[in-house]
């Protein structure tokens, strides 16, 4: 529908624009002038800048139309009619320019939002049957085929496939897909069908989450937008003023007309909206969401980003990364003891144990017996003996005897073991970094960004996490509030602060801080409070959208001061005389177009992929 608009506008634009060439065709040799073939072609052709002119007028804005509209009723009192004629064809193909720009600009968020299939297949006990979307309930299920979108949040039920869900998660590999893994909507089933059992639908999907996100963002006005309509204003009005200063001192009506032509701020009028939402758009490509141009501008002016530890530089969930067998007990044993005795618990440093256990195809059992004492450690009876495994303390509370050196390097969350009364060694577990953390911080470093993190963990793991990333300041055990006056702090001491989290713990600070920014991971609490959302778990993609922030704001204030040089030295040539009414529209025009073609490089461009999904 809002193509089909867009088409219209564009032929009637295309149409006003034949007309006036036209006239100018036949006024052109001077057997062929009339008046009022050239006035019919300035009022007919002119139509559109003249409608532009009354609305701006009727809201009190001075727009370039409106200046326009001025300067070619001047040309026509003093009989300039070819000259009308001209800087309405003039500003007739400007706005049709303009119009296929930012036309472009819309379109790069709309393709963001036009993803998910309009019908789909159901399926029932007669077989199956296709339906509209709107017609599907929560609970149905629904056949995807190879190469086709998933329209639904849900969990597969039969079938295996690999889906490319890198529009959601931000993964660049396709996740493969079994019976009980979760499907988002929007992305796509690579090879294998698919049965899916829906549980989300439409704007609940988190597809759909998106999408609205990306709407409030393209309908959203940074301050600098508003800034820019403002200045477009005062430079109109200076524009006059310098034309009737012209006029009073050289008593030129084509040197005054030439000086209300040549002025206006067009291009920051046209081009800092166009460049805004172009890097929402270029960003949402990227897999970062930002909701607004006022947080886009935020974030182009960040100097400070802090971390927090768990699930943002780390994956937040606990790995066996060392094993320190005593006593002769082979590591395979020493494993298989301490993760047959954790099977009963629901502890996360067992949970670890027994994954490790499993993916090494170490064989572990149910315990006999099993007692767990919080905060300490678990005692199993299995058939080959009682094992204790926990802190040291808890060993040594039974008198368990446990060697020195065992009790060295404590960098992280480490488990002992002792078999049969006797120790028999300990397993260091910890949470590992994300591998593009450390190149994350290392190019915010080199942007001049200062990089901190804070966590609630000890400060042994804070400082061995914080180091080998290269961040410039560390602070650990941390409570919810004890974060929020830390950023808090930083703000006082004038930083532009971004803060980047995934936990519920996270949520405050994330609100405190300039610019809020969620991993895709997180909890709801975390994307909802964040300005910005990391659809994938990707720390690379948040160097690449705060470079991409900055890009926006060197590229409209190039505007700024493109259209200041121009103004000036456009009016200064037209109040002596040396720009013709002809010569001041067409570098009016030419310049507006600049600076919109210049905030259009930020648009994203359209890859072969994402045509053949469009059907382009």
């Amino acid at each position: 529908m809002d193509y089909e608009v867009e088409r219209q506008i564009d032929w009637r634009g295309l149409a006003h624009v034949g007309i006036v060439a036209a006239v100018i065709a036949i006024t052109w040799h001077p057997f062929g002038f009339s008046a009022i073939l050239s006035m019919l072609g300035v009022v007919i052709g002119g139509y559109p800048i003249y409608r532009e002119a009354i609305k701006a007028l009727s809201e009190r804005r001075m727009t370039m139309e409106l200046s326009m509209t001025i300067a070619i009723a001047a040309a026509l009192v003093i009989g300039e009619f070819f000259t009308s004629l001209v800087i309405v064809l003039f500003v007739l193909v400007a706005e049709i320019l303009e119009h296929l720009t930012t036309s472009r600009g819309r379109s790069a968020i709309q393709s963001v939002l036009e993803l998910l299939p309009l019908n789909v297949t159901v399926r029932q006990r007669g077989g199956a049957r296709e339906i509209h979307i709107s017609e599907l309930r929560t609970g149905d299920v629904i056949l995807v085929r190879p190469g086709s979108r998933i329209p639904v949040d849900g969990t597969v039920i039969s079938g295996y496939s690999f889906v490319d869900q890198s529009s959601i998660t931000g993964e660049s590999a396709p996740a493969e897909k079994v019976p009980d893994a979760v499907v988002y909507a929007g992305t796509i089933n690579q090879s294998g069908a698919l049965e899916v059992r829906t549980e989300q639908i439409g704007r609940d999907t988190a597809f759909g989450k998106i999408v609205e996100t990306v709407e409030a963002a393209e309908r959203s006005r940074a301050p600098i937008q508003k800034t820019a309509d403002r200045y477009a204003g005062y430079l109109v009005y200076f524009a006059i003023a310098c034309a009737l200063l012209t006029f009073l001192v050289t008593r030129n009506v084509r040197s005054t007309i030439s000086v209300i032509i040549v002025a206006g701020a067009c291009g920051i009028a046209a081009g800092t909206p166009l460049a805004i939402l172009g890097a929402i758009g270029r960003g949402a490509r990227l897999g970062a969401i930002v909701k607004g141009g006022l947080h886009l501008e935020m974030l182009g002016r960040v100097d400070t980003v802090v971390f927090d530890k768990t699930g943002t530089v780390t994956f937040g969930d606990p790995k066996v990364v060392e094993i320190r067998p005593s006593n002769g007990t082979p590591p395979e044993i020493l494993v298989r003891l301490a993760a047959s005795a954790e099977m009963p618990s629901e502890h996360p440093l067992g949970k670890a144990l027994i994954a490790y256990a499993r993916e090494s195809g170490i064989s572990i059992h149910e315990p006999e017996r099993f007692s767990y004492e919080p905060g300490k450690g678990v005692v199993a009876s299995l058939k080959d003996g009682e094992v204790v495994v926990g802190k040291i303390s808890f060993l040594q509370q039974r008198g368990i005897s446990v060697k020195s050196e065992a009790q060295m390097g404590n960098s992280g969350p480490e488990v002992f073991v002792a078999h049969h009364g006797v120790y028999a060694g300990k397993i260091h577990i910890a949470d590992t970094l994300r591998p593009e953390s450390a190149k994350a911080v290392n190019s915010l470093r080199q942007m001049g960004v200062r990089t901190v993190l804070l966590t609630g963990d000890v400060r042994e793991v804070a400082d061995k996490i914080g180091s080998s990333l290269g961040m410039d300041e560390i602070y650990s055990e941390l409570l919810p509030d004890q974060k929020v006056d830390r950023v808090k702090h930083l703000t006082q001491q004038g930083h532009k602060v971004a803060m980047i989290g995934d936990g519920l713990n996270d949520a405050p600070a994330l609100v405190e801080a300039g610019v809020g920014i969620a991993m895709g991971s997180g909890t709801d609490v975390a994307r909802e409070a964040a300005d910005v959302v990391l659809l994938g778990n990707d720390l690379s993609k948040l160097v690449e959208t705060i470079q991409l922030a900055r890009r926006c704001g060197r590229i409209i204030a190039f505007n700024f001061a493109g259209t200041l040089a121009v103004d000036g030295v456009g009016v200064a040539l037209a109040a002596l005389g040396l720009l013709s009414p002809v010569l001041a529209a067409f570098i009016h025009v030419s310049s507006e177009l600049a600076f919109i073609l210049n905030s259009a490089r930020l648009l994203p461009s359209t890859s072969k992929r994402q045509r053949a999904a469009h059907g382009y």
